[in-house]
């Protein structure tokens, strides 16, 4: 399966309004790996970044005035992409700015000529309710080393979506026997059923089960009572 993890930077927020694209960067995954058959552009948006833009991005207009117009690296980027399932954090904004582009060119929306769209920000949302599912938020938590991302800049940022994106759907491969990736006579790749194994029970040890005792008294604490484990203890 080949799966593309694209970002962009732009001149502002809005592609109706406007703004242009200034910077793509897209990393390849095959089979989940990468593969370092990366493809990266700086395009002059024949207009300046606002201000704001600037401040998150730093490319200045200066650095893109002899950069390749869209319509230049068009052809190259459409092949790249063609049939592949594209992952990119907030789908919509960078679509919106690709189909924007394909628009001035008289091309149909990009989404066309996609296998699919994969927004990894709904994705996050879901994983993870109610806290902040940014990209630097999702580094931290996951543990991608994000150290180097002072600004955004599109080909650093699909680096490191391409690594949030292989720890968020990972799911429980540490818990399959590896078979070789082997497939079996139907083509699926055989799953060992644990069931067979016995298993070796590790009990808590006096001090352990003391500060687990402990943990469980300051939650109860801290509920004021109204723990469930509590609630159904034998009177």
């Amino acid at each position: 399966m080949r799966q593309i993890v694209l970002d962009t930077e732009t001149t502002g927020l809005s592609a109706d309004n406007g703004d242009r694209i200034i910077e793509i960067g897209c990393v390849e995954l095959l089979n989940r790996k990468l593969t370092g058959n990366n493809l990266h552009f700086y395009v002059n948006p024949e207009r300046d970044s606002h201000e704001d833009a600037l401040k998150v991005h730093g490319i200045s207009n200066e650095f893109l005035r002899d950069k390749p117009k869209f319509a230049a690296i068009a052809d190259e980027l459409l092949d790249y992409l063609r049939d592949a399932e594209v992952i990119i954090h907030n789908a919509p904004f960078d679509i919106s700015f690709l189909n924007k582009e394909m628009e001035r060119l008289g091309h149909p929306p990009i989404t066309t000529i996609l296998g699919q769209v994969t927004d990894s920000l709904v994705m996050a949302k879901e994983m993870f309710p109610g806290k902040r599912n940014g990209l630097d938020a999702l580094c931290d938590r996951l543990g991608v080393d994000n150290s180097g991302r002072t600004l955004h800049g599109a080909l650093l940022d699909a680096e490191l979506l391409a690594d949030v994106y292989i720890n968020m759907t990972r799911g429980q491969d540490a818990l399959l026997m590896d078979l070789g990736d082997a497939p079996g006579e139907d083509g699926q790749v055989e799953v060992l059923d644990l069931s067979r194994f016995d298993l070796p029970v590790l009990r808590a040890n006096a001090s352990e089960a003391q500060a687990h005792d402990g943990v469980l008294a300051d939650l109860d604490k801290a509920s004021k009572g109204k723990t469930v484990w509590r609630k159904l203890e034998p009177a």
